[in-house]
Parts: C-alpha cells; structure tokens; sequence
C-alpha cells in the first residue's frame, strides 16, 4: 500500500522502486509480496525455505526437480546459486516473481537452485548484499562432505559443476562472487560458470546509450548513491563499477561467463562494455554475449512466456548442462 504521508516529510523519492522519509522511514513501492515454498505441479518443482546465516536471520529457498522424474536416485545435478534483482533495495527471493522463475529454470535445466535471499539498502547498505551473499556460498561449500545441515544438497548436489547467476543488481553479486572465489577459493566446490542477466553496472563516464537518456542516468545514480551512500568514487565505485582502474578481472574465479543484455534496456552498452573489458583482461575463460532484440530491462520475469524468454530460458539451461549450441 501507498503512504498517505505528505510529500514534504519525503526525503528520497526515486518512485516507482522505493521513497525514504525525512524520520527515516523506508517505502518499498513494488516486490513485497511473498509466496510460500511449495510444490510445485505445473513444473514438477519441490522448493523449502533453509537459515543460512542464523547471526542475520537470512534464508534461501532451495529447488529441487521432483526425484521421482529420475530413474537413478543417486543422480548428482548441478548447483545454481541465484540472486535476485531489485536495485539491492527491493524484492525478495520469496516473491511470486523468482519463485515462479526458480521453478520454471530448475525445471528446464535439472538444476538444484538455491535462491538467495540477503539484507537490502538503504537500512543495509552495499556491500552488505555482497557478504551475505558470500556467506550464502559457504553455506552451500559447507555440503561438499555430504555432511552439511540440508539434506538435498548433501545427497544430490554435485559440487564440481556450481554455477552462480543473477539478474540486475543480482547479476552484480553474482560477478563479485566470481571475483572473490577467485581470491578466496573455496574448497571442494567449482564455479564452473557465471550467468549475468541484465547485470546492474554503471560508470561515472556514459558509454553507448547511455549518453541518449540523461534523466534515467541521474535516477540510477541516485539509486546507487541511496544503497551506498558511503562511497566516495560514486559511479566508479568498484561494487558498482567491476571494470574501473584497478579491477583485475583475469582473476574471475569460473572457467566461463554468459552475458545477457537486452536491446532497449539503459543497462545494455554497459552490459557490452563488460563483456568487451572481460575478453581483454587476460582471463583464460570464455565469454559469450547475447542480446535480445527488442526487449527491456529484466524483460524475462515480466513476461516469462514471450518468444525471446523461452530462448533465454533455453540457452541458459543448455549453458548449465555444458550443451552449448554453436
């Protein structure tokens, strides 16, 4: 529900996502339903709701295939750790939105996901997303014996084919934990690969179409200054900015990375940039970039059942089972 407070007492307003009030007070706009973990009989999806970070109260929602559909019980399936979008500041893993695309990607890749839920600015500024995110990790690392708290994992998780993924602000998270595994690897588990949807990045400098729309630029960057306000580099800030002096991305800790950008998304030359700076960086992985010709931002959750995100669904199922198409 919309506040009925005056428009005076608003401190930040960068409507249609989220308004802070001058006592404080934080109004998230959109993403605040939830859905319970379920199964689900349209997909054929079992999901359960797991504490990864007690210290936080933070949870996941794990997926799993129906092991009934699998004729050998012992099947070990790949990982797929997934961050939500939302700008750090809106949605939740337990939405009808990733709930229903969890279910929907699980079921078309045979994958184990688990869907992370983490602390979100303004209340937790970044990088508090990016820890908890770290943390998530761990906590999946932590079934590599199959002695692990989560039964699912320790019986039919195979940790040498993990793969993170995200979209927006969760694909950023999923280029960081790539980032860190490669500094702090973690062991007994292989990143084999990363999937970036849309990835949230930005720059002080505009590149590509950026350049056509000033007014969104200025409304992003106040979205990033809302959610770290503690940065002193703005838009070159490495959380927000993973190609800026300094970076080192030959270190990204996976064997390979698919890029997804959309044609009439703000974020697409930024996503193009990504993918150019990553094949330069002396990284021995391989990159892959596709664009979805006439598409918006995060285009596949709003309208899952389109043309362009049937293929995308597709492409990224075939990406986590090493089937990619020529």
């Amino acid at each position: 529900m919309y506040s009925t407070e005056p428009a005076a007492d608003i401190a930040i307003d960068l409507s249609p996502t989220i308004k802070v009030y001058k006592d404080g007070k934080v109004e998230r706009l959109k993403g605040n339903d939830i859905v319970p973990a379920s199964f689900d009989p349209k997909t054929n999806v079992h999901s359960k709701d797991i504490v990864y970070s007690p210290e936080n109260n933070l949870c996941a929602r794990l997926y799993i295939p129906n092991q009934r559909q699998n004729q050998n019980q012992n099947q070990k399936l790949p990982v797929l750790v997934y961050f939500h979008g939302g700008g750090f500041c809106i949605e939740t893993a337990f939405s009808p939105t990733y709930h229903n695309y969890l279910n929907t990607l699980v079921s078309e890749a045979n994958v184990i996901a688990v869907s992370v839920d983490y602390r979100r600015a303004p209340e937790n500024p970044v990088p508090c997303a990016h820890d908890d995110s770290w943390t998530a990790l761990k906590w999946v690392a932590s079934h590599v014996n199959g002695e692990g708290p989560e039964d699912w994992l320790n019986c039919f998780a195979d940790f040498q084919r993990v793969f993170c993924s995200g979209d927006s602000a969760g694909a950023n998270i999923a280029h960081h934990m790539g980032m860190r595994h490669g500094r702090e690897i973690l062991d007994g588990v292989n990143v084999i690969g990363i999937v970036l949807i849309h990835p949230y990045f930005l720059g002080r400098e505009a590149v590509g179409n950026e350049t056509a729309d000033a007014k969104k630029r200025d409304w992003v960057a106040g979205l990033w200054r809302l959610t770290c306000p503690s940065s002193t580099s703005g838009c070159d800030d490495p959380w927000i900015n993973p190609v800026v002096a300094g970076s080192d991305l030959a270190s990204l800790g996976c064997a390979r990375m698919l890029v997804f950008v959309a044609e009439n998304d703000f974020l697409r030359s930024r996503g193009w940039f990504y993918y150019d700076k990553l094949k330069e960086s002396g990284w021995r992985g391989n990159v892959e970039i596709v664009e979805s010709k006439g598409e918006q931002h995060v285009f596949h959750l709003i309208n899952p059942t389109c043309e362009n995100a049937v293929a995308m669904l597709e492409r990224i199922a075939s990406f986590l089972n090493h089937q990619e198409k020529a």
